[in-house]
């Protein structure tokens, strides 16, 4: 569904560039939801973002076979100065939806309420993302990207979150980033642990779960003793 094609992705901060992505080639399966798992810094949602396309590589391609959604949550396409409606007919239209039905869908299941009518600047991190998530959740993907999406809004809005997606999964593909791990065995098959060493790939979740706790206990094995107790 989805071919990695020799990607580099670097960034640079207080003058030091940093490479999170090196040459990286890689065919996901298609028949398989995949996980995304690694250390905090590793760059698993900068991958994310890669395969959805809100950035960039450096060098390489990167081929999409199908629809694929932005990452679950991800507000950063929003125009701050559009109201929730506006944006809404905007990505509807992108996707060449019908922006009535679209509006009806993610007015009834962000529950925003009249905040759909203010511009997206005044929304919080939170409201952002229960945009962000009713809009992809109101157009049909092939493949849908999450990234620890499911803990946005209350425990209500989550399990409704949980019971929508569960409804889209026989028809689409999903890459979950996630740091619990009875999701990613509840919906994933196989996935890729990324670290500062490499990237690996497991063709059973289960076989990814053991090698990531492994190197988190080696890493912190590794680590100097506090300074205190």
């Amino acid at each position: 569904m989805i071919d990695l094609i020799n990607i580099s992705k670097s960034y640079t901060a207080k003058g030091v560039k940093k490479r999170v992505i090196d040459r990286l080639s890689f065919s996901f399966p298609r028949d398989k939801n995949v996980a995304i798992l690694g250390p905090n810094g590793a760059g698993k949602s900068t991958l994310m973002r890669l395969i959805a396309g809100t950035e960039l590589p450096d060098e390489g391609r990167i081929v999409r076979h199908g629809r694929v959604s932005w990452p679950l949550g991800f507000a950063g396409g929003f125009n701050g100065s559009m109201t929730g409606i506006e944006n809404i007919r905007f990505v509807a239209r992108i996707y060449g939806q019908k922006t009535n039905a679209v509006i009806d869908y993610v007015h009834d299941f962000a529950e925003l309420g009249k905040s759909l009518s203010l511009p997206v600047r005044t929304y919080s991190n939170g409201m952002k993302a229960r945009l962000a998530f009713g809009l992809s959740m109101a157009i049909d993907f092939d493949c849908y990207l999450i990234d620890e999406i499911t803990a946005v809004g209350d425990e209500n809005f989550r399990r409704k979150s949980r019971k929508v997606f569960t409804e889209k999964l026989p028809h689409a593909r999903i890459f979950m980033i996630s740091h619990a791990m009875n999701q990613i065995l509840e919906y994933c098959q196989c996935g890729l642990l990324i670290s500062p060493e490499g990237v690996w790939y497991f063709d059973d979740v289960r076989d990814l779960i053991r090698a990531y706790e492994t190197s988190n206990k080696a890493r912190l094995a590794a680590q100097p003793a506090p300074l205190s107790s």
